[in-house]
């Protein structure tokens, strides 16, 4: 199956909450799972969390995978909390990531 990587900068929030959902979703339409790449975000709001819920239900409905690579703490303290961390695969490095992704 294939996959393509999607770079966030450094805030998924409100202000760009809609290119990003529509970057993730041309992916996910042409029928690749997505590698988040969120080495650069250090904030997420809200906003963003729906995104990213959004993606995955999308790509669940598609047989297709959400994964996130290079998430910082306080990313994952907010993601943690609110218990989005169980619905998604994240690695710390994209090696880790793309080793995973090959054995689909």
């Amino acid at each position: 199956m294939d996959w393509d990587i999607y770079k966030l900068g450094a805030e998924l929030n409100s202000y760009n909450y809609q290119e990003v959902q529509d970057g993730i979703m041309a992916i996910l339409e042409k029928g690749s799972n997505v590698v988040l790449d969120m080495t650069g975000c250090k904030y997420v709001s809200s906003m963003g969390l729906r995104v990213l819920l959004y993606s995955k239900k999308v790509a669940m409905a598609k047989e297709l995978q959400v994964y996130l690579v290079g998430v910082n703490s306080e990313v994952k303290d907010i993601m943690s909390v609110t218990g989005f961390d169980n619905f998604f695969d994240s690695f710390d490095t994209m090696e880790e990531c793309m080793e995973k992704v090959k054995n689909l």
